[in-house]
């Protein structure tokens, strides 16, 4: 007779570090977040589950966010530090205006690993990779982390941490400490993950030249047939009839409704952005299984279909697929303040911002096939408030799982917005650490002065971006 649980008997675990900070995630909000902690000598551990660090950066995604809608930069500081390393290898583009992300950065991925890691150990992190947190060590009345359960090849250990930054995209260390989490839309349905592959010896000139001369055929969703013509790096979002055409052909399975082709920096690489399995659950290791096999499944069908009717991919050949699947949303803390999709549509202002965004709410739909697009026409602030989750005093979260709702982590989600909150929670638990208080306690505009004479990028009520000056005289 099969039993539904067992008991496992208690045992001692080995405390094996303890920190002033705890990074628990090496994604790219986890690497700025561990950097910007670490900065004035703070005794700072970054936890990462894979092999090596840059999580979505290393999936063949372009970094999306740098810029705004108006053309300006937005993100700066630790993001653009580690942008400036990439491209003194030849690992990143410039920041590119497009008509319908703001602005996309090209980044190679496999340097991404390196240069990311090189960049946390001279800022003196204590980095360990092959490492699972599978659960918290509360105090006694469940209030503060005290550390971290880790599961790795060395067995059950114990790292201990007196402030902890949830990086790991699903607010797993908030989850499981107790803090208030939701998944999803109204109905619980999230948006589908992606299964990113790379196609090479792909003539990217012949794309982009088809598109920009026969523009009424690879017909482009927002994005104009010059702009083809003039880059030579491109994202293509559309390509819908043809597609159409495809699987009344060829009966192809794509779930997807769009073509979406990103350039590589090598020169005859593309990336590709086709891959959909709905219903897929990251926080749950079957339903995730269950999606990186159904997303392998329909690579063969994709691949097809690019090389028979998209133009430039008539010698092309499957490449490589990326590590993992890319996770566009799971679950999402309940902060000290909730933003919403009035706050990104309305260009809010908020008194203690820490990161200024402009990347549209962009949702694939949990429901269908589809992509709902909305811009503001501007910037909007995140809030301080949003990093902080309610009941855990000495926890702060960054990247995706950031206090929103469903539509407002739509525009959130990206990976230069990511970075500038990883930054802004890493230097938020510095100054708590130093102060002796929990970050919802700190002195915010100490924070954001702080982020300004690093670099990072403010804006005041008029939108011009923030001095240091400014900062301490609204104060």
């Amino acid at each position: 007779m099969s039993q539904s649980t067992i008991l496992e008997p208690a045992r001692e675990i080995p405390v094996s570090a303890e920190y002033d900070v705890l990074v628990v995630g090496g994604g790219p909000a986890g690497i700025t977040a561990a950097i910007g902690a670490a900065e004035d000598g703070l005794k700072v551990g970054l936890l990462e589950s894979r092999s090596f660090v840059g999580g979505n950066m290393t999936i063949g995604l372009p970094v999306l966010g740098f810029l705004g809608q108006k053309g300006n930069q937005i993100i700066d500081g630790l993001p653009q530090k580690l942008i400036d390393r990439l491209r003194a290898v030849n690992a990143a583009s410039e920041h590119r205006p497009c008509p319908l992300h703001m602005g996309i950065t090209l980044v190679e991925p496999e340097a991404v690993k390196t240069v990311a890691l090189e960049m946390l150990l001279e800022a003196k992190v204590d980095v360990q990779l092959y490492t699972f947190v599978s659960d918290v060590v509360l105090n006694e009345d469940g209030t503060q982390i005290r550390g971290v359960i880790t599961e790795s090849k060395s067995g059950r250990e114990a790292i201990m941490a007196k402030m902890v930054i949830d990086c790991t995209g699903d607010a797993d260390v908030s989850f499981r400490a107790g803090a208030p989490t939701e998944k999803g839309n109204e109905q619980g349905g999230m948006q589908p993950p992606t299964l990113m592959f790379c196609m090479s010896n792909v003539d990217t000139d012949k794309l982009r030249t088809s598109i920009a001369e026969q523009s009424r055929t690879y017909l482009t969703d927002f994005i104009p047939a010059e702009y083809f013509g003039q880059n030579h790096q491109f994202i293509v979002v559309g390509l819908r009839e043809i597609m159409d055409k495809a699987r009344r052909e060829r009966n192809y399975y794509i779930p997807n409704e769009r073509t979406i082709i990103i350039t590589g920096l090598k020169p005859g690489d593309a990336w590709i952005n086709m891959t959909r399995v709905v219903g897929t659950d990251s926080t749950d290791v079957r339903s995730l299984t269950k999606g990186e096999i159904e997303a392998r499944d329909q690579i063969k069908d994709i691949s097809d279909y690019l090389i028979n009717y998209v133009p430039g991919f008539e010698n092309a050949h499957f490449a490589k697929t990326a590590p993992f699947l890319g996770i566009r949303e799971s679950r999402r803390v309940i902060g000290q303040y909730v933003m919403n999709q009035d706050d990104v549509l309305g260009c809010a202002h908020f008194d203690d911002a820490i990161a200024v965004a402009s990347y549209p709410i962009d949702i694939h739909r949990p429901g269908d096939a589809g992509c709902t697009l909305i811009w503001c026409g501007d910037c909007y602030d995140i809030p301080y408030r949003s990093l902080v989750p309610q009941k855990i005093e000495n926890l702060l979260v960054a990247g995706r799982p950031i206090s929103t709702t469903h539509e407002a982590m739509g525009a959130t989600r990206v990976m230069a917005t990511c970075m500038a909150l990883g930054e802004a929670a890493g230097r938020a638990a510095k100054i708590a650490v130093r102060s002796g208080v929990a970050p919802k306690d700190i002195d915010v505009q100490a924070l954001r002065r702080e982020l300004v004479e690093k670099g990072a990028y403010l804006r005041g009520q008029n939108g011009d971006r923030l001095t240091a000056e400014a900062v301490s005289e609204a104060a």
